[in-house]
Protein backbone atom coordinates (compact mmCIF):
# COMPACT_ATOMS: atom_id res chain seq x y z
CA UNK A 1 0.00 0.00 0.00
CA UNK A 2 1.00 3.75 -0.24
CA UNK A 3 2.33 5.71 1.94
CA UNK A 4 4.29 5.78 5.23
CA UNK A 5 1.60 4.58 7.55
CA UNK A 6 1.99 1.16 6.27
CA UNK A 7 3.14 -1.79 8.93
CA UNK A 8 5.36 -4.44 7.72
CA UNK A 9 4.10 -7.64 6.27
CA UNK A 10 5.70 -9.83 9.92
CA UNK A 11 3.53 -6.62 11.99
CA UNK A 12 0.66 -7.35 9.78
CA UNK A 13 1.21 -11.24 10.53
CA UNK A 14 1.14 -10.70 14.71
CA UNK A 15 -1.65 -8.86 14.48
CA UNK A 16 -3.83 -11.10 12.50
CA UNK A 17 -3.08 -13.85 14.80
CA UNK A 18 -3.87 -11.92 18.07
CA UNK A 19 -6.63 -9.95 16.26
CA UNK A 20 -8.39 -13.22 14.87
CA UNK A 21 -7.90 -15.03 17.93
CA UNK A 22 -9.67 -11.86 19.98
CA UNK A 23 -12.64 -11.75 17.76
CA UNK A 24 -13.14 -15.61 18.22
CA UNK A 25 -12.50 -15.26 22.14
CA UNK A 26 -13.75 -12.68 23.19
CA UNK A 27 -16.97 -12.25 20.44
CA UNK A 28 -17.27 -16.19 19.77
CA UNK A 29 -17.10 -15.07 16.29
CA UNK A 30 -15.40 -17.61 14.14
CA UNK A 31 -12.86 -16.20 11.62
CA UNK A 32 -12.26 -18.64 8.87
CA UNK A 33 -9.31 -18.24 6.43
CA UNK A 34 -10.85 -19.53 3.27
CA UNK A 35 -10.95 -19.44 -0.42
CA UNK A 36 -13.36 -16.75 -0.85
CA UNK A 37 -14.70 -16.87 -4.06
CA UNK A 38 -13.88 -14.04 -6.46
CA UNK A 39 -14.18 -11.24 -6.75
CA UNK A 40 -14.56 -10.83 -3.32
CA UNK A 41 -11.79 -11.02 -0.54
CA UNK A 42 -13.71 -11.57 2.40
CA UNK A 43 -17.41 -11.99 3.24
CA UNK A 44 -19.72 -12.12 6.49
CA UNK A 45 -23.36 -13.51 7.70
CA UNK A 46 -23.38 -11.88 10.93
CA UNK A 47 -22.63 -14.39 13.00
CA UNK A 48 -19.25 -15.77 11.21
CA UNK A 49 -16.29 -14.19 9.03
CA UNK A 50 -14.52 -15.35 6.20
CA UNK A 51 -10.89 -13.91 4.54
CA UNK A 52 -9.92 -14.86 1.65
CA UNK A 53 -5.76 -16.68 2.79
CA UNK A 54 -4.43 -16.01 -0.99
CA UNK A 55 -4.60 -12.01 -0.24
CA UNK A 56 -1.76 -10.22 1.23
CA UNK A 57 -1.23 -9.78 5.06
CA UNK A 58 -2.37 -6.50 4.49
CA UNK A 59 -6.03 -6.77 2.92
CA UNK A 60 -6.28 -10.10 5.48
CA UNK A 61 -5.78 -7.51 8.27
CA UNK A 62 -7.63 -4.84 7.33
CA UNK A 63 -10.80 -7.32 6.18
CA UNK A 64 -10.71 -8.59 9.58
CA UNK A 65 -11.04 -5.49 11.65
CA UNK A 66 -13.68 -3.89 9.08
CA UNK A 67 -15.63 -7.37 8.43
CA UNK A 68 -15.72 -7.10 12.28
CA UNK A 69 -17.25 -3.63 12.48
CA UNK A 70 -20.01 -4.73 9.55
CA UNK A 71 -20.58 -7.77 12.32
CA UNK A 72 -21.36 -5.66 15.00
CA UNK A 73 -23.36 -3.22 12.75
CA UNK A 74 -25.36 -5.87 11.38
CA UNK A 75 -26.13 -7.43 14.45
CA UNK A 76 -26.83 -4.30 16.33
CA UNK A 77 -29.61 -3.53 13.27
CA UNK A 78 -30.71 -7.20 13.70
CA UNK A 79 -30.92 -7.34 9.97
CA UNK A 80 -28.24 -7.30 6.92
CA UNK A 81 -28.38 -3.17 5.72
CA UNK A 82 -29.44 -3.01 2.11
CA UNK A 83 -26.90 -0.13 1.47
CA UNK A 84 -25.00 -1.69 -1.08
CA UNK A 85 -28.25 -3.51 -3.34
CA UNK A 86 -28.87 -0.67 -5.39
CA UNK A 87 -27.43 -0.73 -9.14
CA UNK A 88 -24.28 0.77 -9.68
CA UNK A 89 -25.15 4.22 -11.13
CA UNK A 90 -28.53 4.79 -9.31
CA UNK A 91 -27.33 6.09 -6.22
CA UNK A 92 -28.01 9.63 -5.01
CA UNK A 93 -25.54 11.68 -3.26
CA UNK A 94 -27.97 11.04 0.21
CA UNK A 95 -27.12 7.39 -0.45
CA UNK A 96 -23.43 7.98 -1.28
CA UNK A 97 -23.56 9.76 2.31
CA UNK A 98 -25.10 7.21 4.11
CA UNK A 99 -22.40 4.44 2.42
CA UNK A 100 -19.60 6.91 3.67
CA UNK A 101 -20.98 6.34 7.24
CA UNK A 102 -21.85 3.10 7.49
CA UNK A 103 -18.01 2.15 6.09
CA UNK A 104 -16.57 4.71 7.97
CA UNK A 105 -18.24 3.57 11.14
CA UNK A 106 -16.97 -0.37 10.20
CA UNK A 107 -13.56 0.76 10.77
CA UNK A 108 -14.17 3.00 13.51
CA UNK A 109 -16.02 -0.18 15.45
CA UNK A 110 -12.00 -2.12 14.05
CA UNK A 111 -10.38 0.37 15.41
CA UNK A 112 -11.66 0.07 18.95
CA UNK A 113 -10.85 -4.00 18.63
CA UNK A 114 -7.77 -3.23 17.99
CA UNK A 115 -7.31 -0.73 20.74
CA UNK A 116 -8.63 -3.71 22.60
CA UNK A 117 -5.51 -5.53 22.14
CA UNK A 118 -3.23 -2.73 22.88
CA UNK A 119 -2.66 -2.02 19.26
CA UNK A 120 -2.41 1.75 18.39
CA UNK A 121 0.64 1.71 15.90
CA UNK A 122 -1.67 1.08 12.81
CA UNK A 123 -4.09 4.01 13.64
CA UNK A 124 -2.77 6.19 10.29
CA UNK A 125 -2.67 3.13 8.58
CA UNK A 126 -6.05 1.71 8.97
CA UNK A 127 -7.93 5.02 8.38
CA UNK A 128 -5.99 5.80 5.46
CA UNK A 129 -6.79 1.99 4.37
CA UNK A 130 -10.76 2.70 5.37
CA UNK A 131 -10.52 6.19 3.27
CA UNK A 132 -9.54 4.66 0.43
CA UNK A 133 -11.41 1.71 0.25
CA UNK A 134 -14.78 4.54 0.65
CA UNK A 135 -13.26 6.48 -1.71
CA UNK A 136 -13.53 3.16 -4.16
CA UNK A 137 -16.56 2.11 -3.32
CA UNK A 138 -17.83 5.36 -3.74
CA UNK A 139 -16.47 5.56 -7.34
CA UNK A 140 -18.09 2.05 -8.13
CA UNK A 141 -21.42 2.95 -6.88
CA UNK A 142 -21.30 5.78 -9.04
CA UNK A 143 -19.57 4.44 -12.00
CA UNK A 144 -19.95 0.41 -11.58
CA UNK A 145 -16.00 0.50 -12.47
CA UNK A 146 -14.04 -1.51 -10.71
CA UNK A 147 -10.78 -0.31 -10.21
CA UNK A 148 -7.91 -0.81 -7.61
CA UNK A 149 -8.52 1.15 -4.50
CA UNK A 150 -4.85 1.65 -3.87
CA UNK A 151 -5.56 4.88 -6.74
CA UNK A 152 -7.64 6.47 -4.16
CA UNK A 153 -4.88 5.85 -1.75
CA UNK A 154 -3.68 9.59 0.50
CA UNK A 155 -1.34 9.79 3.48
CA UNK A 156 -1.72 12.21 6.52
CA UNK A 157 -5.60 11.79 6.43
CA UNK A 158 -7.38 12.98 9.93
CA UNK A 159 -7.66 9.50 11.77
CA UNK A 160 -10.63 7.75 12.53
CA UNK A 161 -11.70 8.33 16.02
CA UNK A 162 -12.25 4.24 17.41
CA UNK A 163 -15.96 3.90 18.36
CA UNK A 164 -16.80 1.64 21.49
CA UNK A 165 -18.06 -1.81 20.67
CA UNK A 166 -21.50 -2.14 22.33
CA UNK A 167 -22.52 -5.81 23.69
CA UNK A 168 -24.43 -7.75 20.74
CA UNK A 169 -25.52 -11.57 20.54
CA UNK A 170 -24.30 -12.43 16.65
CA UNK A 171 -26.33 -14.47 14.69
CA UNK A 172 -26.84 -15.37 10.91
CA UNK A 173 -28.44 -13.01 8.88
CA UNK A 174 -26.99 -13.35 5.39
CA UNK A 175 -23.96 -13.60 2.91
CA UNK A 176 -21.85 -9.73 2.21
CA UNK A 177 -21.18 -11.57 -1.27
CA UNK A 178 -24.89 -11.49 -2.23
CA UNK A 179 -24.21 -8.13 -2.67
CA UNK A 180 -22.86 -6.14 -6.05
CA UNK A 181 -19.24 -5.11 -4.41
CA UNK A 182 -15.84 -6.68 -3.87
Amino acid sequence: MPGSSAPSPERLQEVIALVRAHIEQRYRIPVRLIDVPAPFVGDLDGEEIWVDYEQSPEIIAFNLAHLFGHTVQWNLLGQAPEIGDKAPGSYSEADLDEVRRYERDASRYGLELLHELGIRDLDAWLSEFSASDIAYLVHFYRTGEKVDHRGFWHSGLPGLAALPIPPFSPKRLKLRSSGVVS
